[in-house]
């Protein structure tokens, strides 16, 4: 069960409460009023990490959160620590999901937002949950394990060698397990720069984006010319990336 005695503070403006769940620690951000009273929108951001200096969402996010805030939608997220998308921390997501959907009456459909690894976390938990995801968005996000440039980080996370984490791609790596999303008609956004040596964008989101229009999924995807994995205001001050979690929240109308 998770623990909402915890800690209340305020962030961009509104109440933000702190408390345990059994496999890390959680978060929300709550607006002043919401943009609905049953099933409350909510934008899920991953990776959180609640460890100074590395916290986030971080004030480089508050162009995108100050709106969602102002539009009735909750922020929220769960430290699971540097999991990689790996079974103990989707987990933990599972948990806090139970959690928040209990105790704030938020929507049972997430509105999934990865961000970097942030995309294997993301997607390794909506492809085994898809009846809990109403869209998913990424910046630069890592979605395929056969090419991580961090690849000692993600192993140690699995507890596995580099051979038998990717002979078992079925299981753990998430252009191989996009199926039951498309399948749900799952929504999907991603930014990302054709400059990006970290996260290479065709290594990433451009193979992505290929199998899942193969399984029938809608994605769009927004290039980012001349850019690389950087904190800069063309990812995270883009309007069409804050237009499209207002939609799929009910904030505003979806496009046809």
């Amino acid at each position: 069960m998770a623990d909402f005695a915890t800690r209340e503070s305020q962030q961009w403006g509104c109440r933000r409460l702190e408390f345990g769940v059994p496999s890390g620690r959680g978060f929300v951000i709550l607006p002043a009023k919401p943009a609905r009273e049953k099933d409350r929108p909510w934008i899920w951001y991953a990776p959180t990490f609640f460890e100074q200096p590395y916290a986030l969402p971080k004030e480089l996010h508050a162009w995108y959160m100050k709106q969602w805030l102002s539009a009735g939608i909750a922020i929220g997220g769960v430290d699971v620590g540097e999991a990689w998308g790996n079974p103990a921390g989707r987990a933990g997501f599972t948990e806090y999901h139970a959690a928040v959907v209990a105790r704030f009456a938020l929507d049972p459909k997430a509105c999934m937002l990865g961000q970097s690894r942030g995309g294997l976390f993301v997607y390794n938990w909506a492809v085994e949950h898809p009846g809990s995801v109403r869209c998913v968005g990424g910046i630069y996000p890592v979605c395929n394990l056969r090419i991580a440039a961090a690849q000692e980080k993600v192993c140690a996370a699995y507890g596995l060698p580099t051979k038998q984490l990717l002979a078992a791609g079925a299981e753990h790596n998430p252009l191989e397990r996009l199926a039951p999303l498309a399948k749900a008609g799952v929504p999907i956004l991603h930014v990302h720069g054709d400059a990006d040596k970290v996260v290479p964008l065709e290594d990433h989101t451009g193979e992505l984006a290929r199998r899942y229009r193969e399984l029938g999924g809608k994605i769009d995807v927004l290039i980012l010319p001349g850019k690389g994995h950087e904190e800069v205001a063309e990812y995270f001050q883009c309007q069409p990336f804050l237009e499209f979690f207002l939609r799929q929240c009910g904030v505003l109308p979806l496009r046809g």
